[in-house]
């Protein structure tokens, strides 16, 4: 009958299986750390500005008037802005520009209220993988998800049994130093 042990097996998988993630898993967590702190740093995402009403009442042609008139965004059409942000709360929206330069106008008036470079959406796809290829982020970076799961679990035993050996040697003893009084 073949007997596995569970700690030898244990401590290769998680040994091995940290030499296969290392790269991706070094790149998901250094972009989690940065994409951690993209409401907190202007370099990685441009803080939303207010408006001067909450209600919008700019047309999509006034949208695309003020999202030409910034030359860096480079938005001749529609087929140059990559998505619109409205945020009512705040009387404004964002243009993103498939160039990444993201335009806040006021939604109310068409204003211009900032310019600027957005970095979290690049790091973004850094984190998932898809900036290298799709089937990057497929074949590699979802493996390692899946692999970076396992030693959680592994690392977890592994933390575990020194914990419950102890527990078990120290019932022993109780169990002997009362069977030892017994016996006196």
């Amino acid at each position: 009958m073949l007997r596995i042990n569970w700690n030898t097996l244990t401590r290769k998988t998680h040994y091995w299986a940290s030499l296969v993630i290392f790269l991706p898993a070094f790149i998901i967590i250094g972009s989690g750390t940065v994409l951690q702190l993209k409401k907190d740093v202007q370099w990685i995402q441009p803080a939303t500005q207010r408006g001067s009403a909450t209600l919008p009442k700019i047309s999509f042609a006034d949208i695309l008037a003020a999202a030409r008139s910034v030359e860096v965004a480079d938005v001749n059409g529609w087929q140059d802005i990559d998505r619109l942000d409205v945020r009512p709360s705040r009387g404004m929206l964002k243009i993103r520009s498939l160039n990444r330069w993201e335009i806040q106008i006021d939604a109310a008036t068409a204003e211009i209220l900032q310019v600027a470079y957005r970095r979290s959406d690049l790091i973004e796809t850094i984190h998932d993988g898809s900036f290298f290829h799709d089937n990057i982020k497929l074949w590699v970076f979802f493996p390692t998800a899946i692999i970076l799961f396992a030693m959680w679990l592994t690392g977890s035993y592994l933390f575990v049994l020194p914990v419950l050996s102890r527990r078990r040697k120290r019932g022993r003893l109780q169990i002997q130093a009362k069977l030892r009084a017994e016996c006196d």
